[in-house]
Parts: C-alpha cells; sequence; structure tokens
C-alpha cells in the first residue's frame, strides 16, 4: 500500500515530535504568514482517519481492542496487533471512499478552513492519497466553502508532496507525518505538525493540537 497517504502503510516508517527550535519551520510565528502561500495536507490534520480506522476494524473483522493512543508509528504493523491483510483492508475501505463507517472532520478543522479561505480567496489541499476525487467530494460535503474555492491534489506518495508544493508557492504546510515535515524543511518549507500520537518524538518544527491554535497562529 505504498502512497496511500493513510497513516497505516507500512513501507514509511514514522517519527515523531516534542522540541521546538530555530531549524526550519520553527520561525513560523503568529501574524508572519501569508494566507495564501498555506496549504494543509488532509488525512490525520482535517479527515479523522485513525478514529475511521479503528472503527473499520471494529465493523469489518470484529477487532474490539484498538485504541487511538495505540496508533504510535505511521507504519500500522509495527505499533496494531492486527495482520497486515486486514490493515489492507482496511486500508483500502479508507480510500475508496465509499464506506459505511463515517469518516469524520477533526474538531473545528471545517469552520477554521471556512474562515481561512474566505480571507485567503481558497484554501490548498495536497495528499498523498493516490485518488483526488473521494477526498475531494468529502472535502466539499464537510468544508462549508464554495467547491471553487477548494484545490485539492493528490500526489500519490508522501515525496511527492515537495515537488507540488514549491510549483504552488506555499511556504507553510500543516501535516502530521514528520518525516514529510523534515523533507519539506529541507526543500525551504516551513512545515506546522499537528500533533498525533504517531509523531511524537523529537524536532524542531512548530507544534499545534487543536485547529482553534491554527487559527491563532495563521489568523492573528
Amino acid at each position: 500500500m505504498r502512497g496511500s497517504g493513510v497513516a497505516a502503510v507500512p513501507t514509511h516508517p514514522a517519527s515523531g515530535a516534542g522540541a521546538r527550535s530555530t531549524a526550519p519551520g520553527a520561525g513560523v510565528g503568529a501574524g508572519s504568514i501569508d494566507l495564501a502561500t498555506v496549504a494543509f495536507d488532509v488525512d490525520g490534520v482535517i479527515a479523522d482517519t485513525m478514529v475511521q480506522f479503528i472503527d473499520l476494524a471494529r465493523e469489518l473483522f470484529s477487532i474490539e481492542h484498538l485504541r487511538y493512543q495505540d496508533i504510535t508509528t505511521y507504519n500500522l504493523e509495527d505499533c496494531l496487533n492486527i495482520s497486515p491483510r486486514q490493515i489492507e483492508v482496511i486500508i483500502e475501505h479508507i480510500l475508496d471512499g465509499r464506506s459505511a463507517v463515517p469518516l469524520l472532520p477533526i474538531h473545528g478543522a471545517p469552520e477554521v478552513l471556512a474562515r481561512l479561505g474566505r480571507r485567503a480567496g481558497g484554501v490548498l489541499f495536497v495528499t498523498a492519497r493516490p485518488r483526488r476525487e473521494p477526498i475531494e467530494e468529502w472535502l466539499h460535503r464537510h468544508i462549508p466553502l464554495a467547491p471553487e474555492a477548494m484545490e485539492v491534489v493528490a500526489t500519490g506518495s508522501f515525496e511527492g508532496k515537495l515537488e507540488v508544493l514549491q510549483a504552488k508557492g506555499v511556504k507553510v504546510f500543516v501535516e502530521d507525518r514528520l518525516e514529510t515535515c523534515f523533507t519539506l524543511a529541507q526543500g525551504g518549507i516551513a512545515p506546522v505538525l499537528y500533533r498525533q500520537p504517531w509523531n511524537r518524538q523529537p524536532h524542531p518544527f512548530r507544534e499545534v493540537d487543536s485547529w482553534a491554535q491554527i487559527e491563532r497562529l495563521l489568523m492573528c
């Protein structure tokens, strides 16, 4: 499942988060950001994908023991006591976008994105998912902005994000995968790490743990 864009792919090991310093990304400060140069990841930042993963594990395989805090790495085989085939099937349901088990937005994301979008004249989303349409339709349903105010790019890989963001003139990117943050920083883009259980290792980047914090950072 390389390049699924969901934090369950065994070929993409994770790093974590914690410290802050003056390295790329740490200099992102409130009031210093041009909203037109900001973009967002989707899974784990806007979409509560790991909650859907746990719910699908219960629905499809009667797996009852999984907890959100158990997901301590981006490589789910390393941290969850379920089979690789079960992980693959669950991810397929997530990526398909038609599961009866709902994918819900992270608290506050739709409202804040709508305000940011209105002020900036639009919002750019860049996801490592392989297909744009399912997650684009999901964003259109959940974010109270006109569809034409939302641009969604699906790169098909984590590594593909940097080139897209550079081409779009993005300077700040909100992301939950720590390895991607390091890649972006090396390419001159300031990452803002959205705090999750799977990115709890030391890092030098600006960190947020709610959409209220994102709004204060970007709009104050």
